[in-house]
């Protein structure tokens, strides 16, 4: 098997050093992958800081070519990338189409932004001493983007950091997840078809062990992660550089007493937000908290839908619940799964893990101090409680050390309103699921769940600054 090369200041690279990589279903080895070390991720940080001028210099038009070229090359081989995504994290191959579809979406946007990095003109004449005075100022690249990205969308989430990133004009070298680098490495054949300054991007597979220089070293300027916890260590060793983190969460769905939808349509779009992407998602809904008036009829529904669920082949079109990650992550989840049902929790749906697949999960009554309830499961497992009223629900929802996003379906204006006053979210979906995420909306949370905001638009501000310019007249 020839190895699959890793990208170093634009060209392809083999290592003498590769990791195998297994199908998440067969568990056949599906590639060999070359892996960075320290001499290589010292020549890309090295490359990547001496592209800098060249990279900001770039005219928008230019930057928008290399993001359209992107595009077109995604679009054309989007049913390999597909076939990868699918391979390489045992998503479901409906799931694995859509990851392809938002790729392009979110390189639309991207494209669209390159050009928008616009300034202001100021008025500095207020007063005698800066009579005749203006100012202006314009938007530059901040310098050499560092982007770490975990395995649960292992194209549109490298995506998230590297448009924007290229958009504004960064230098960027990307650390894929380990266990899933083959889509985001596609990329770096199509970036190399573009006229882009040497250094301009590296894309580099590495063991988590030697990508301290990606966090630490003080020739990069902002550093984008996402993943887990850990990355509030991260945010500690970056030291002056800007950080942005996307840290997950337990996310939580409000049903009111009156939904303001029919009780099957609340049911499909709980059950697709739960169990998608075999919950590995950090906006799956883990917490379900349905007004007790409701909780009778829905959860016999949910019940009914849970069950008939096809899990199974992640290439089977019909297959909704594929495999996790791995077998250790099903393990890990159905420990805590355990650990819930020998402290009270009822199981409504669910059943015995077979390897890396874990059924779609169904409780009612977990205690709250638990795992499973206060951290984020990131599997298929869907908690259900009853709330006395709205206050009592929105109380439930905060009860949490995450707040990335909080989904409600309410008939109501007003509980609509005091929802996003009150929750302590990024954002609070109404009529929908917490599990949506559009590419014109800021996406990000607050406490535990991190720190700034993703989506093109936004993005942009991360990987830019302010330049100011006074034209002072004597």
């Amino acid at each position: 098997m020839i190895p699959t090369p890793l990208w170093l200041a634009n060209r392809p690279r083999a290592t003498g050093r590769t990791r195998p990589l297994h199908d998440a279903w067969t568990g056949q080895c599906i590639a060999e992958v070359a892996q960075a070390g320290p001499a290589e991720i010292e020549a890309a940080i090295a490359a990547a800081e001496a592209a800098r001028p060249a990279m900001a210099a770039l005219p928008g038009w230019r930057r928008r070519e290399v993001l359209e070229h992107l595009l077109a090359r995604v679009a054309a081989n989007a049913e390999r990338l597909a076939a990868t995504l699918t391979a390489e994290s045992g998503k479901p191959i409906s799931a694995a189409r859509a990851e392809v579809a938002r790729a392009q979406a979110t390189l639309r946007e991207a494209a669209a932004e390159a050009g928008r990095l616009d300034g202001l003109a100021l008025d500095l004449d207020r007063d005698a001493a800066t009579r005749g005075w203006q100012g202006f100022t314009r938007r530059v690249p901040v310098g050499v983007a560092s982007l770490i990205t975990p395995f649960n969308f292992p194209l549109n989430l490298v995506l998230h950091k590297l448009a924007p990133a290229l958009a504004a004009g960064c230098p960027v070298l990307l650390k894929p997840a380990p266990a899933t680098p083959l889509s985001a490495l596609a990329l770096g054949e199509w970036l190399a078809e573009c006229e882009l300054p040497e250094g301009a991007f590296s894309l580099l597979p590495c063991a988590n062990e030697d990508a301290a220089p990606l966090v630490e070293d003080p020739r990069i300027a902002v550093l984008s992660f996402t993943g887990g916890l850990v990355g509030w260590e991260l945010k500690a060793r970056a030291g002056r550089k800007r950080v942005v983190l996307e840290l997950g969460g337990n996310a939580a769905c409000i049903v009111d007493a009156d939904p303001g939808a029919p009780l099957g349509h609340v049911v499909r779009r709980l059950v697709a937000g739960a169990f998608g992407q075999a919950g590995q998602s950090c906006i799956s809904v883990q917490r379900l908290i349905v007004h007790r008036e409701l909780l009778p009829a829905l959860r016999e529904a949910l019940v009914e839908a849970v069950q008939a669920l096809p899990h199974g082949d992640p290439r089977d079109p019909a297959t909704v619940v594929g495999p996790m990650i791995d077998e250790a992550a099903a393990r890990r989840l159905e420990a805590r799964i355990d650990e819930a049902l020998a402290h009270g929790a009822t199981r409504l749906a669910g059943g015995p893990r077979q390897g890396a697949l874990l059924p779609a999960t169904l409780l009612e009554s977990v205690p709250p101090d638990l795992p499973l309830y206060r951290e984020e499961a990131f599997g298929p497992v869907l908690l259900l409680e009853a709330a006395e009223d709205f206050e009592h629900a929105l109380a439930r929802a905060n009860d949490s050390r995450f707040g990335l996003q909080c989904g409600l379906f309410t008939a109501r204006l007003d509980h609509a309103l005091q929802a996003w006053e009150a929750l302590e979210v990024g954002g609070v979906v109404v009529g929908d699921v917490p599990t949506v995420r559009v590419d014109r909306m800021p996406y990000g949370g607050v406490k535990d769940s991190g720190l700034g905001r993703e989506g093109p638009r936004w993005a942009l501000d991360d990987f830019s600054e302010t330049r100011l310019l006074v034209l002072a007249r004597p």
